[in-house]
């Protein structure tokens, strides 16, 4: 039709409105007013407006659903608060543990909510004035991928917010079986692999570089979580599930508040018979403490909220034969062994390697090479020997036992502190050396891209590296005659491997591989000494004195740092370049008379002159720790316009409250 400007503006808006109303209706109310044609009809006439008038297309039209112009790349994304994974319960005695301790951790009566697990991708949706901004994987908890294209093409994503919060919200991205059925038939018709399952086909699709291969693949997605909600007034778990179906954002119908952990069972056991007859796929049930204010008092440990668990079905199981063993040498020289199998599919994937674990397991199943054997995978992921069917032997079966010295270097194996797993204590092992330097380069690390498996393999075996300081000595015309490594690719290894030495000391600490120190203890450590030098030099106690380090693992520094080739080592990677010191907040640059050095700050309420991210980051730069709800443990609410609940329990429970001006009064 023939129109200016100003009148294919108000048309755009109009079939927008309505076309999002109507995949409101549809996906999240199941209630549809209109039929699919209609729906299409007025689709197809808004994408020929925009491509009429493309200065008119935005980011939140129904328009991109279908797919935009292919990506690059992912870029990173950090979270503003860490999408933490849960713990895990596999039967009734470790649920009841799960209350006891929650009860030891509140003084007050406890009600749970349950909600099915789904068997998906985990991703944050993050909206600014009710417009969906961007979305993200959650990768390794801190930093993910910014998949915001991908996300826009899962209709039941909302591209704007029936009210106008400013929100991140979390859920797991799914492929429909029927989707999934779908797609294998169209890819086996092609001549392709078919996906495993429907996990790994939702996982891939949202990591397609082109949008519309996304938009194909009918994905779905379900909403269970707050990251950080602006002027939040909820207090419980549940209530927020609501306010979030209020919003448009949808959540999984199948929720229950309970009111104690035996109908939390009663709840568990329901579904263990209903799984097969969703539309998706689940492989657990999560329990969270619904009340708030009982999810702050209970916390977070390094790696999961202290108020929530994840129930996993009981594992699918199959039968096969143990074919033969084989040994794999760590990064810590522990020996491990592994069964080889004959094919079998288990929880929808081929197995053929199943972890042993160690000799004492093996002698305690008592496993013998041409065994019938079941296995599992435990927690659905990890494949595992469960038993012998004994009754199957014919007699030819072969009897286990474990080298005395190692596969790789053929050095005499050892039991050090009466450990259960064997050990190769050469430090020159070529294995020990090679996982070494996976570990090394590996995204929590130094977080070198370009840097997998099969390239390090591929440097060792041909000379080019033997320890880490190696990897920064490479150079572009010994690359470039390696097998598939063009210009290109070594340029962005090359690269890569240059950025990494502008790491901050807690990356180059873990990667390190220090026994004992996993990432949160090297950014404590880091946090604390500031410099490698310092840490160098400190001995067990000094160590030990630092929260969080235990005695085991401040010996196990201590006895690190003693190595003459150790301190060789961090020479050397000094004279590489490498950076030593820690680039996070310091202790020593917050000032001794800092208000915020040790406390528990909430922020609640409207800001004029900070956002809550960057009123944030000043209180922990400043030595506080700022959290999301307030319960007794609080030292001070921070409250804007409109500052709501949060502010009416301060005033109850006697904490010290400031408005914006003093914050400001404060900073100078």
């Amino acid at each position: 039709m023939d129109m200016n400007a100003t009148e294919a503006q108000q048309k755009i808006e109009t079939l927008r409105q309505e076309l999002e109303q109507y995949s409101y209706e549809y996906h999240t109310l199941d209630t549809p007013s209109v039929s699919d044609y209609e729906y299409d009809k007025k689709m197809q006439e808004l994408i020929s407006l925009e491509e009429e008038y493309p200065d008119l297309q935005t980011p939140d039209s129904p328009s991109q659903r279908v797919g935009g112009k292919p990506l690059d790349a992912f870029e990173k994304v950090q979270h503003d608060i860490p999408m933490l994974s849960l713990g895990n319960a596999f039967n009734d005695e470790e649920l009841r543990d799960f209350d006891r301790r929650v009860k030891n951790g509140t003084d007050t009566d406890v009600n749970y909510v349950c909600e099915l697990k789904i068997d998906g991708l985990a991703v944050s949706l993050k909206y600014e004035d009710g417009v969906f901004v961007r979305g993200a994987t959650r990768g390794d908890g801190t930093t993910g991928e910014d998949i915001t294209k991908n996300l826009r093409t899962i209709r039941n994503i909302p591209l704007r917010l029936q009210e106008p919060a400013t929100v991140e919200v979390r859920g797991e991205a799914y492929m429909p079986k029927r989707s999934f059925l779908a797609l294998n038939e169209v890819k086996e018709a092609n001549g392709d692999e078919p996906f495993a399952n429907p996990r790994n086909a939702a996982a891939g699709s949202l990591r397609q570089l082109d949008p519309k291969i996304a938009a194909k693949r009918n994905l779905d997605i379900f909403l269970y979580g707050i990251g950080v909600w602006e002027n939040d007034t909820s207090e419980s778990h549940s209530e927020r599930l609501e306010k979030m179906q209020a919003l448009g954002l949808k959540t999984n119908p199948e929720w229950k508040k309970c009111n104690d952990m035996e109908e939390v069972i009663d709840y568990v056991h329901s579904w263990v018979e209903r799984r097969p007859d969703l539309d998706y796929e689940i492989d657990g049930i999560v329990i969270k403490v619904d009340n708030l204010d009982q999810q702050e008092d209970l916390g977070f440990t390094a790696k999961s909220p202290r108020w929530a668990t994840a129930y996993k079905f009981p594992a699918e199981e199959a039968v096969t034969k143990l074919t033969e063993i084989e040994l794999s040498v760590g990064r810590t020289g522990a020996v491990t062994p592994t069964a080889i199998l004959e094919p079998v599919k288990v929880a929808g994937t081929t197995v053929q390697r199943a972890s042993l674990h160690n000799e004492d397991l093996i002698k305690e199943k008592d496993i013998r090479i041409g065994d019938t054997v079941i296995i599992k995978k435990a927690g659905d992921i990890i494949p595992e020997v469960v038993r012998v069917l004994e009754d199957q032997r014919t007699g030819e079966e072969e009897p286990y036992r474990m080298p005395e010295e190692c596969p790789e270097c053929g050095s005499n194996l050892v039991r050090l502190d009466e450990e259960v797993a064997l050990r190769c204590i050469n430090p020159n092992c070529p294995a020990q050396l090679r996982e070494g330097l996976i570990h090394f380069v590996s995204r929590n690390a130094m977080d070198i891209e370009g840097l997998g498996e099969k390239v390090i393999a591929q440097l060792f075996q041909e000379n080019l590296i033997h320890n880490i300081a190696d990897l920064y000595k490479l150079k572009r015309e010994e690359l470039l005659e390696l097998d598939r490594m063009g210009e290109k690719s070594v340029d962005n290894l090359l690269n890569a491997i240059e950025a990494s030495k502008e790491n901050s000391l807690e990356r180059l600490l873990f990667g390190l591989g220090v026994r004992y120190v996993g990432s949160k203890a090297a950014s404590t450590l880091a946090q604390h000494f500031e410099h490698m030098d310092a840490l160098v030099q400190a001995d067990a106690p000094a160590l030990e004195a630092i929260p969080e380090i235990g005695s085991k693992m401040a010996d196990s520094i201590a006895s690190y740092f003693d190595k003459e080739q150790v301190i060789q080592l961090v020479e050397e990677l000094k004279q590489l370049g490498l950076n030593m010191e820690y680039k996070g907040a310091k202790k020593s640059d917050q000032p001794a008379d800092s208000p915020f050095i040790d406390k528990t700050i909430v922020l609640t309420g409207k800001m004029e002159q900070y956002s809550r991210s960057e009123m944030k980051k000043i209180v922990e730069e400043l030595g506080g720790k700022v959290t999301g709800s307030v319960s007794k443990k609080t030292d001070l609410l921070i409250a804007g316009e409109d500052a709501g609940s949060k502010y009416t329990k301060a005033s109850d429970l006697g904490i010290e409250i400031w408005d914006e001006e003093q914050f400001r009064n404060a900073l100078s």
